[in-house]
């Protein structure tokens, strides 16, 4: 840097203005506001938006209550031409809404221009010219004379070609006029060449027919109260004052565009073209959201919605690929958080206070008054509260991906999640030099928590049961102890099926709910000691209103040993989806294991070695050896039935079995895949017919005992019921389904429904000693009732059931 800047820099010419009115005015309402993010916003963007980020910016202006948009710069692109076009034709532009265009001083750019919306309700042309020295004598060698003859011919070319597109398409025009680079302007002539393009458009007028005089600082050059003066200078010596529309438009160069665009409304600016969040050329626009919520705390209404400024940060930071920094006025990530002990002690009395004071207005029906330190505004007319800003706003840079996610995968991560994934991003956009599209994004997140089809992880849920186990009941209180606030618990037991690596593992665990039960299941069967340190989900809803809504789960997961440490843990999350909460829950957990165990450590394998003095295997490792031969998933209570035959078998072989012995095994005891005909009850063929209601009538061919076939019918309130009234009809005593369990083995055309009946027999009589028992049955077949029919059948011929006399 020099040490005499004058030598190099030359400060600017104050104007001789010796009454100024603004630095005495106040704000009384707000200005009218143009955004500009669509076409100067765009134009600064490293990558422009494509048509469909333009689409829904558009949109989000538009329901944020910006009533003039400057859409698009038609003439220098195709892309921004037919934008202008499908705004127009596909009818996103609301009656109250006017678009505006930008042309420069060239009467075929000018035609281009005005066709692009050709049809529209309103619209805004907006035509400039360079005025200032620099630019007349440098950029375009221009004399003052070229630049005012220059701004007048087109200004009357656009006069004409607006009425013909008025007669043709009943489009409502305005007219706009920029002296670019106005700052750097002489004050004199910049007044000198308005006046002559209001004398050119010849029809300036009150209302909807001004004229709009917009006056950049193109590049900041001064302080504001400079511009300040600049503004009421030219307020003061235009004519026909009440025709006119007076437009700001800062940039920020010095970093004080706030501060200029306010003195300049003061100063008597009408209108204020900007950008949300302040994006532009170098430094950028001026914020029109700033502008607004500094109006906005003063309680003066701002004529914009931000209040779910959230969901406007991510689309403007998702479309314009840029992030707002953290200390950024009022939308960044840590403008409400409060680290000082102090300052946290000060809001906190606040908040104490103002409770109490709110209290006494509200009786008094006096207004609710803000007044909290370090907070000047109340988070929560953002759509934030102050709590949750502290929370979810302590971290940056993933408000464009999770919109992303939230768009295209349906899910609102929570914050800390954000900044985990925001990390692996990060991490693959820097390896791979280069910027990450939504299919990159979307697959990173699907691979890094094993979400959806084709990203599986070495874990997976086929199939689960939660039940409940009452805890003992406590022995009866004594006098004493009434008050001890003790209260039964009552636990959740998980039984599932998961496959571990490709193989199918049955895994049973018991905790305070589905999650721990499953946490305590893989920590006993699989030797993985997770514990939860958050939880959270919400619903997301398809276009059938909620009909088929699925619930979608956020699990962090963190080892068990160091639950209690107090340094910094590692810790891995995890995303479920389903239509049922509990299963979303359970896939969430497994996601976050399977994030866990990525690091390829092995995990215990199936084995068997079972016998009543075996401690090694228990009857989820029998039951896991089943759906992996056979598979099927045989529910808990059939699994303890089936373990003890095989402890019976294990014992008569010395403890020893092997994993095809079980299967063979499995298949003797219950008939399973055997076709041969039984010799106590079988079934030829049968119909299942539906009456009224709910009840239906099953009747078929059977043969009992090897006699002749006969034809017998039962109704009930299903199949099993009504084959179980049929059986009735022949077989002495009562056939009862205590258990029935369903589910599908393989998949696509393949697929089989799968039964298992737990039948119990009771009969009384003289010649039968009142017998009561039970047997097991398992079926196949591509018809679920055709399944579950042969199950039943199949766990009446392993009873002694008795033919009526």
């Amino acid at each position: 840097m020099l040490s005499q800047p004058s030598q190099k820099y030359k400060p600017y010419t104050p104007i001789n203005l010796p009454n100024r009115q603004w630095p005495s005015k106040t704000f009384t309402k707000s200005p009218i506001w143009l955004s500009t993010d669509l076409r100067d916003g765009n134009q600064a963007l490293v990558n422009p938006m494509t048509i469909e980020q333009k689409t829904t910016f558009f949109r989000e202006l538009v329901k944020c209550g910006v009533k003039q948009i400057e859409v698009a710069y038609p003439s220098a692109s195709d892309t921004d031409f037919a934008f202008v076009r499908g705004l127009i034709e596909k009818h996103e532009i609301p009656d109250d809404v006017w678009i505006q265009v930008l042309t420069p001083a060239r009467e075929d750019l000018i035609r281009r221009t005005i066709d692009s919306v050709a049809g529209s309700k309103h619209a805004i042309i907006h035509m400039y010219n360079a005025t200032s020295p620099t630019f007349r004598n440098v950029v375009f060698r221009n004399s003052k004379e070229q630049t005012l003859d220059l701004a007048i011919k087109h200004t009357k070319i656009i006069r004409e070609l607006t009425e013909e597109c008025t007669q043709k398409y009943r489009t409502k025009f305005i007219y706009e006029y920029s002296p670019e680079t106005f700052t750097q302007t002489e004050p004199d002539f910049a007044i000198e060449v308005c006046e002559a393009v209001k004398k050119a458009w010849g029809k300036a007028g009150l209302g909807d027919e001004r004229i709009i005089f917009n006056l950049p600082s193109t590049v900041e050059i001064a302080p504001p109260n400079h511009y300040a003066d600049q503004i009421e200078n030219f307020c003061n010596k235009i004519s026909e004052r009440e025709k006119i529309i007076v437009s700001l438009h800062p940039h920020n160069d010095r970093g004080t565009g706030i501060a200029s665009a306010e003195l300049g409304t003061l100063a008597g600016g009408d209108r204020i073209e900007g950008c949300f969040f302040g994006n532009g050329e170098r430094t950028g626009n001026v914020d029109l959201v700033t502008l607004a919520l500094n109006l906005y705390t003063q309680g003066i209404p701002p004529m914009l919605d931000l209040s779910d400024l959230q969901n406007t940060i991510d689309v403007v930071t998702a479309c314009n690929d840029l992030p707002i920094p953290a200390r950024y006025p009022y939308a960044g990530e840590l403008v409400y958080t409060a680290f000082s002990g102090s300052h946290q002690d000060a809001i906190k009395k606040g908040f104490e206070a103002q409770r109490l004071r709110h209290e006494e207005g509200k009786a008094k029906g006096e207004p609710l008054i803000w007044d909290i330190p370090y907070l000047p505004i109340d988070p929560a007319d953002l759509g934030q509260t102050y709590e949750a800003l502290i929370r979810v706003n302590s971290q940056s840079g993933k408000g464009g991906i999770s919109y992303l996610l939230k768009q295209n995968l349906h899910l609102d991560l929570p914050r800390k999640m954000q900044v985990a994934f925001y990390q692996v991003v990060q991490e693959v956009s820097d390896r791979e030099a280069r910027e990450m599209t939504v299919d990159d994004i979307t697959s990173a997140f699907k691979r890094t928590y094993h979400f959806g089809t084709g990203y599986k992880g070495r874990l997976s849920l086929r199939n689960f049961k939660i039940s409940s186990l009452d805890s003992e009941k406590p022995k009866p209180k004594a006098e004493s102890d009434q008050e001890s606030g003790e209260e039964d618990d009552t636990q959740r037991r998980f039984d599932g099926t998961v496959s571990v690596d490709g193989v199918h593992r049955v895994i049973r665990g018991k905790g305070n709910g589905p999650l721990s039960a499953l946490l305590d299941a893989l920590r006993t069967h699989l030797s993985l000691d997770f514990a939860i340190r958050e939880y959270s989900e919400h619903t997301i809803n398809d276009a059938d209103e909620g009909e088929n809504a699925q619930a979608a789960s956020y699990v962090e997961l963190i080892s068990a040993t160091e639950r209690k440490t107090t340094s910094t843990r590692q810790s891995w999350w995890g995303v479920g989806v389903d239509a049922d909460i509990a299963r979303s829950g359970l896939r969430a957990v497994l996601s976050a294991v399977n994030s866990a165990i990525n690091d390829g450590r092995e995990l215990p394998r199936l084995k068997l070695s079972v016998g009543f003095h075996s401690k090694s295997s228990g009857q989820e490792d029998v039951a896991s050896v089943i759906v992996n031969q056979l598979g099927l998933e045989l529910p808990r209570r059939f699994q303890a039935a089936f373990f003890e035959v095989v402890q019976r078998k294990a014992l008569e072989e010395a403890d020893e079995i092997s994993i095809d012995g079980v299967t063979q095994l499995f298949k003797d005891t219950y008939k399973y895949q055997n076709d041969s005909p039984s010799t106590k009850v079988s079934m030829e063929s049968f119909k299942l017919d539906h009456l009224d209601g709910s009840r239906r009538s099953l009747s078929g061919s059977f043969t009992f005992f090897g006699g002749a076939s006969r034809t017998i019918s039962g109704t009930g309130n299903g199949p099993l019921s009504s084959l179980l009234a049929a059986l009735h009809t022949q077989i002495a005593g009562t056939l009862s389904i205590r258990d029935y369990w369903e589910h599908s083995i393989g998949e696509g055309s393949e697929v089989r429904a799968a039964s298992y009946v737990d039948l119990v027999y009771e009969v009384t009589g003289e010649s039968t000693k009142n017998l009561k028992s039970s047997a097991w049955g398992v079926a196949t077949d591509t018809d679920i009732t055709a399944s579950g029919v042969k199950a039943v059948l199949n766990a009446v011929n392993d009873l002694n059931v008795v033919l009526k006399n």
